[in-house]
């Protein structure tokens, strides 16, 4: 794979084995400035490693560059072209502003580089909070703003959006396109679907056992997200008539937790299903789309 641009992440031949598991086989790719790459697989695939190998944690055979320094060799200085943000951010005995000031101090960086960050990640009427008191969406905008705080080239992302809900999956996506625009390298792991969908320039895929693969959105959709789980809101009184008119027609439709209906549709025919609600004059007050996921 061939660039115009000097690539800021160049991995080459990149394994990684624990006795007889191999966990990484000759994994090769480059991530380029205003570009995101994401590893893409189940878990135990082997993302994470990946990412251990890239900020130099963890011996592995191939080589790895980061802005040009080699992580084996140069692990320290290719560590600091990096923002890491890892899947859970911990000092929840702190106050937002007392982990800024610690992370700053202990990055050397000016203490002035706080304000703005906590402006622009809509965290300034937070900063006398204890980190502990922040919803799930905060403590990750938090993480992203410590990754921030030395404005490096490359930030690497470890599953951040795993445990937000829909709505702070939402904005903290927007926040990446925004920093991918301004020319960052973002290389994250992730398996949701859409994530991978609105951020991600480039896709490598991580299967267990078998050698990293580069795909493209609709190749990944075809091979690994044959079907679609719709979640329907509808209203309470409604829900029995819309589970009948659904499965009237053959299709596997139920209640979940939430009192919402769910059914599994073939992605390329998601449209039906609310044309067939609505004949039935049934109205689909929201809607969320889940990928149903086929690993091979």
């Amino acid at each position: 794979m061939e660039s115009q641009i000097n690539p800021r992440i160049l991995a080459h031949s990149v394994s990684k084995s624990y006795k007889k598991l191999h966990v990484l086989q000759n994994v090769s790719f480059e991530a380029v400035p205003g570009e995101a790459l994401a590893l893409w697989g189940a878990n135990g695939a082997g993302k994470t490693t990946l990412l251990k190998a890239i900020l130099g944690l963890i011996e592995f055979e191939g080589q790895v560059l980061v802005n040009g320094c080699d992580v084996r060799r140069q692990g320290k200085l290719a560590r600091t072209y990096i923002g890491y943000v890892p899947q859970e951010f911990v000092f929840y005995d702190m106050q937002v502003i007392e982990a800024m000031l610690f992370y700053a101090r202990l990055k050397k960086i000016p203490a002035s580089r706080i304000p703005p960050l906590l402006d622009r990640l809509e965290l300034t009427e937070h900063a006398g909070k204890a980190v502990s008191a922040l919803s799930g969406g905060l403590r990750q905008r938090l993480a992203l703003a410590v990754a921030l705080l030395a404005d490096p080239p490359v930030l690497i992302l470890d599953e951040p959006m795993a445990n937000l809900d829909a709505r702070a999956r939402r904005e903290y996506l927007a926040v990446m396109l925004g920093l991918r625009n301004e020319g960052k390298t973002i290389l994250f792991a992730s398996h949701r679907f859409e994530e991978v969908n609105y951020l991600a320039n480039q896709l490598l895929v991580l299967v267990p056992g078998q050698p990293a693969e580069a795909l493209d959105i609709d190749a990944l959709r075809r091979r690994y997200l044959p079907e679609l789980n719709l979640v329907l809101w509808i209203a309470e009184e409604r829900r029995p008539a819309a589970l009948s008119c659904l499965q009237s027609e053959g299709f596997h439709a139920h209640l979940n937790g939430r009192g919402t209906v769910v059914v599994t549709v073939a992605e390329e025919r998601k449209m039906v299903h609310f044309a067939m609600l609505q004949a039935c004059q049934i109205p689909v007050l929201n809607f969320e789309v889940e990928e149903v996921q086929a690993w091979n």
